[in-house]
């Protein structure tokens, strides 16, 4: 198709009036038609619907166009959708880009419909440059090994279990401990059902033992894992030394969590009738509770920290809630106390749950951190809890205590942490596993393959952690059920010509996917196994030799992408330029967010997508500044969230290189900037904007610019 010369077609889209209500959806038609290689453009109310689907196959055969550029949301959602539409018009996918002027520009300028039409041209210019430049992939067709395992044998790893054998898969569930069961074996009865927690543990197991295509491992733990989606090599070690060998085509993670210890808090472990919620539980099996006159039960102990378990561990409250109703069920006349920060029963089940605690005369007060509950001894074996009610503005007592009972928060065990890097999946900055997209991938790791499911994941409640294993069992099912998955194409490429064999490459790679070989002539060159590879690009960015490229993300296109990121602007007030480089998963995302929660921000900025921080190239830093661009935002997924395990902290580390580069040079370091943006902060995102549109102002323009034809585009 085409010849020699690309011959693009764009398609902008009105949205309705998401788009059309701030842009001139003409103008920027008209505007495209215009650009380098543009042959059509065309405009469609709504692009993703049947009729704007069937305008783009229309017009990729009757104006022969081997580039198609849709102008309209993120990629993040209707890039699939677009690209299966070029392949069912007969053009390969990887010809195909995405000019996100929703989430990046309507949404965000709503009051500026000027700017956002101008803005809206430069990404349409930007998608286009970069279009020109795209390549035919081929993505590899890999066989899938039908069975799977299953690593942790909890509620959570006992239901993925049973819903893939169901479907008829080989499934192996390895479980370190003796027994299965994990936490649920210790816990007396489950909210808001109030079922025994025993009866369901026994129903589960039995169902699970009773399937033939289930081999139960317990008393085993994972060694080592090689291979790649489809097939997964993996190591298991017995409690007795015995090492096997387990051959699998997917991956999932149920290996659960603990309860958190809150050693030398509030008197744990001083007094013996402080206790946590976990061994309150534990008592109500064993029937060793007795008969308390007085119970206090104070709420966030260890968690939501400003160091340490920053976060909250969300079924504090409602275990709180059910156990003080079990103790009321027992003794009606038990006085029972919850001391609380804030209540977390969410949903109308389990708000309901919280007025029945007090119609039940479960007492709740409120604390504040600043000043928190403290717990006194008193001469004969019980306890005072003094603490500051928020509601009558006064300290109060609560005398002769029999039992104080800490809610503490569920936390990353050790075994967690050792499989992180034997699987190649990261942790988030609260050590559960980290998905690949909270909305759009939950149960994925980015590593093909792997998937992750329960409190493994972060705090649930059983219900949740049941209703993620059945999704992750319905996940792994596809790949399984196909025998069969395509790679994508954004894998590294080797050119072994300048290949110098430094293996710098196979050092920063995370998966383990470059390494070097030796060529029958004797040179040592790298070599990319394609499947492994994620595309990160880290590898591509540390090469001396300048030999390893990435598909679809190559060096011309994103260069190209920078240069045409700015018109000239007209004589006036200075307005800075400012280029930010967003990660696909973090990022990026949080900028989409902060355009579907329609936070605003100035129209100074271009945004050019890559799929790990650890992508920008200190090469594109220096481009965008001769470009005549006045600042530069790099932002990535947070320290110890990174999709690619460690891309954020390459990229961090090449930042603070660049900056010394810059002053050496006479440039102001403060135009370069560095900021960790994750997917669900939008706020974030559009605040660090602004802050940097103001500082930029503050320095003027910048001063590596180099002269341009008049009127023309970089």
């Amino acid at each position: 198709m085409g010849g020699n010369m690309p011959r693009v077609g764009v398609f902008v889209c009105h949205c309705g009036v998401n788009i059309g209500g701030v842009i001139d959806v003409p103008e920027v038609v008209n505007y495209a038609k215009t650009l380098p290689d543009v042959v059509y453009a065309d405009r469609n109310l709504y692009t993703c619907a049947s009729d704007g689907i069937d305008s783009i196959k229309e017009a990729i055969k009757k104006h022969n166009l081997d580039r198609v550029v849709v102008a309209s949301c993120t990629p993040r959602t209707h890039e699939p959708l677009f690209r299966a539409t070029c392949e069912e018009a007969g053009l390969n996918k990887y010809l195909f880009e995405m000019a996100s002027i929703r989430e990046l520009c309507s949404w965000v300028h709503a009051g500026d419909p000027e700017r956002a039409t101008e803005k809206a041209k430069d990404i349409v210019r930007m998608a286009v440059a970069k279009a020109r430049l795209l390549e035919p992939q081929e993505e590899l067709e890999i066989d899938v090994e039908p069975s799977s395992l299953i690593i942790g044998g909890g509620v959570a790893g006992i239901t993925a279990a049973t819903c893939l054998a169901n479907q008829g898969f080989r499934v192996y569930l390895i479980e370190k401990e003796l027994e299965l069961g994990g936490m649920l074996r210790k816990l007396h009865k489950i909210f808001p059902t109030q079922q025994d927690a025993s009866e369901l543990l026994k129903e589960a197991i039995g169902n699970l033992k009773a399937h033939k295509n289930i081999t139960t491992l317990t008393s085993t733990v994972v060694k080592d894992v090689e291979g790649y989606i489809g097939n997964y090599r993996v190591t298991v070690q017995r409690k007795d030394g015995k090492n096997g060998e387990l051959k699998v085509g997917t991956i999932i993670v149920a290996t659960g969590a603990e309860n958190f210890e809150p050693m030398e808090m509030y008197g744990y472990r001083k007094y013996e009738n402080v206790i946590t919620q976990l061994e309150l539980e534990q008592l109500f099996r064993s029937g060793e509770l007795g008969r308390p006159d007085r119970i206090v039960m104070i709420q966030c102990v260890g968690a939501r920290e400003k160091e340490g378990m920053a976060y909250c561990s969300r079924i504090c409250c409602m275990t709180a809630i059910k156990n003080a109703l079990n103790i009321k069920e027992l003794y009606q006349d038990t006085d029972v106390y919850i001391l609380y920060r804030d209540l977390q029963t969410y949903g109308k089940e389990y708000g309901e749950y919280q007025w029945k605690a007090k119609e039940k005369n479960i007492k709740f007060i409120k604390y504040v951190p600043e000043r928190p509950p403290e717990v006194i001894p008193q001469t004969n074996g019980k306890l005072t809890v003094k603490i500051y009610n928020v509601s009558i503005n006064e300290e109060i007592k609560i005398k002769d205590c029999d039992l104080t009972v800490l809610s503490t928060p569920l936390i990353q065990h050790q075994a967690g942490k050792e499989l992180s890097p034997i699987l190649k999946v990261p942790l988030g900055s609260d050590l559960f596993f980290f998905e690949a997209h909270y909305k759009l991938r939950p149960i994925d790791f980015a590593t093909d393959g792997i998937y992750v499911c329960g409190t493994a994941h972060g705090s649930k409640t059983i219900s949740e952690s049941i209703t993620q294993a059945c999704a992750a069992a319905s996940r792994v099912a596809i790949p399984m059920a196909k025998k069969h998955v395509r790679s994508e194409a954004i894998t590294a490429q080797v050119n072994e010509e300048a290949c110098i064999g430094c293996g710098l490459c196979e050092y920063v790679c995370p998966y383990g996917a470059a390494e070097l070989v030796r060529k029958p002539e004797g040179k040592w060159v790298s070599k990319i196994n394609e499947i492994m590879c994620k595309g990160c690009g880290d590898c591509a960015v540390i090469c001396p030799a300048v030999a390893i490229e990435m598909r679809h993300f190559k060096e011309e296109q994103i260069l190209a992408q920078i240069g045409t990121s700015f018109l000239f602007p007209a004589e006036g007030e200075f307005e800075p330029k400012i280029l930010v480089f967003a990660c696909n998963w973090c990022s990026y995302a949080g900028a989409d967010l902060a355009g579907v929660s329609r936070i605003q921000y100035p129209p100074n900025v271009r945004l050019i997508r890559v799929m790990c921080s650890g992508r920008v190239d200190p090469l594109f830093v220096f481009k965008a500044f001769r470009s005549g661009i006045d600042g530069v935002l790099i932002t990535g997924c947070h320290p110890g969230e990174c999709h690619y395990v460690s891309g954020n902290l390459w990229a961090e580390a090449r930042y603070e290189v660049v900056k010394s580069w810059m002053e050496k040079i006479g440039m102001k370091p403060e135009r370069l900037r560095l900021a960790w943006i994750s997917a669900s902060e939008g706020a974030k995102f559009a605040s660090v904007i602004k802050d940097m549109v103001a500082d930029m102002k503050k320095l003027g323009p910048s001063s590596l610019t180099r002269s341009l034809t008049e009127g023309g585009i970089r």
